[in-house]
């Protein structure tokens, strides 16, 4: 059963690499150079490659499926505060809000380890009732 009024926390760290950006990319048919390609890249503001929006949030996903399975996205909000590029170290947090029993918001949020906030938004999620017995 979920504790309705206590706030949950869920923490993951993980990397991105180039060659999950190509990847991302060939999935998804977003293949602007400012992903994909290292040269272009490094011409423009950031420098180098950064991660497509989708991709960041899709690791968001992942955490929310691994923490409740059985969920559905009813409703998210994002901002891409600042870019995230290959082979940096991200923390991806989910903090619950209070909860009623068929429906659970999340604060999300993607940073750097300097603590840079590159994602940050709300989902709202719709909990199946065998999971609240």
């Amino acid at each position: 059963m979920l504790p309705f009024d206590t706030p949950i926390t869920h923490t993951v760290t993980t990397r991105l690499s180039q060659a999950d950006f190509d990847q991302f990319a060939r999935l998804s048919g977003d293949d602007n150079p400012i992903h994909v390609d290292p040269i272009f890249a490094a011409s423009t503001v950031f420098g180098a490659t950064v991660s497509h929006g989708m991709l960041l949030f899709s690791l968001v996903r992942g955490v929310v499926q691994q923490h409740f399975p059985n969920s559905r996205l009813r409703h998210q909000d994002l901002m891409f505060a600042n870019p995230a590029y290959a082979d940096e170290t991200l923390t991806i947090q989910l903090r619950s809000m209070p909860a009623t029993p068929s429906s659970l918001t999340l604060n999300t949020e993607i940073r750097k380890a300097n603590g840079t906030l590159c994602l940050e938004g709300q989902c709202t999620l719709t909990l199946p009732t065998e999971d609240l017995a």
